[in-house]
């Protein structure tokens, strides 16, 4: 059994992680906070201020042997900081490399940092995205995680700290937030969309599938130093997608095909076009390392996340 503080425990993607390390065996220590509102039943809590470069983890480490560190400033599509680099770099360049830090001077064994495949870059045009290829991050998000992964890296060659990284891509699930949530509203209204062409490509993981894949990075003798990415398996396109959530809700999908350019015209003069651009783009990523080299398979089909999702999506007691 190893003992393993979790950063980040209460949000979204740690409320799926944190049961799954504890059906793994695992001892965990949950950093949030705000024990009391954090809502983590069963799971031992610790009290960790704000995230930065002067957060003190000292009392968080002790008789820890793994740390995962989920804690992020997250991408902000309504940014109102006024310098979101300098947040984002305070976060999660500063604070990771300060949690690195005390984890070494704890003696802690391993960190599995989980990172975005937002460090390759925003599309992909001729092929997916490979762990080697050259970091492309565009916006602050990605380019603060960036920053992050290399500080890990200073860390572990200097001090011998064993550190994994995994760069996954849209991450759904029940409890999710965000566009997703955006996306499981708009289908259960069920509206005309003009979305039916859409021929793009993207990549995403289901958060069981994440889970498991982090316990198995964790576990695994040979993943020092190595980056990952992962997915679901299944990539599909936005118009699809639509359907598959439509039909895991069990609403129907009412869509209709327009033209690329006028959606990007349209985008434009109603001031989304960033918006246009992501249900437009393709964002694959080729996750055959981790399946080769841990023999990983994700335990759940996109059909199987969907379906999941859209359970707790309709759940009566869903805040």
């Amino acid at each position: 059994m190893t003992r393993v503080l979790v950063t980040g425990a209460s949000g979204f993607f740690g409320r799926t992680l944190c049961p799954a390390l504890l059906a793994g065996g695992h001892d965990v220590l949950a950093a949030v906070r705000d024990p009391a509102a954090a809502g983590l039943v069963g799971l031992e809590t610790y009290p960790i201020a704000d995230i930065g470069p002067e957060t003190d983890w000292s009392g968080a480490l002790k008789g820890v042997e793994a740390v995962i560190h989920l804690a992020a400033r997250v991408h902000v599509i309504n940014e109102i900081a006024a310098n979101p680099l300098a947040e984002h770099r305070k976060v999660n360049r500063d604070g990771t490399r300060r949690l690195a830090e005390a984890a070494v001077e704890a003696g802690v064994r391993r960190l599995l940092f989980l990172s975005t495949v937002k460090v390759n870059g925003e599309e992909t045009q001729a092929r997916p995205f490979l762990e080697n290829d050259p970091p492309a991050p565009v916006d602050a998000y990605g380019l603060s995680k960036w920053e992050a992964e290399k500080s890990l890296a200073e860390i572990a060659a200097k001090s011998g700290l064993e550190t994994m990284i995994l760069r996954p891509p849209l991450i759904y699930g029940e409890g999710v937030k965000g566009q997703f949530l955006s996306l499981l509203k708009l289908c259960a209204k069920a509206p005309p969309l003009p979305l039916g062409g859409i021929a793009n490509q993207r990549s995403m993981i289901y958060a069981g599938n994440l889970a498991d894949a982090v316990t198995r990075c964790l576990a695994h003798p040979n993943t020092a130093g190595q980056t990952y990415l992962v997915r679901d398996g299944d990539d599909v396109s936005t118009s699809e997608l639509i359907r598959r959530v439509s039909r895991a809700l069990q609403r129907p999908a009412r869509l209709f095909s327009v033209p690329a350019a006028m959606l990007r015209l349209a985008g434009g003069v109603v001031g989304q076009s960033a918006v246009v651009a992501r249900l437009l783009g393709s964002l694959q990523i080729d996750d055959t390392k981790i399946r080769r080299e841990l023999g990983w398979t994700p335990p759940f089909t996109m059909l199987q996340g969907l379906e999941k999702t859209a359970a707790w999506f309709s759940s009566p007691g869903r805040p």
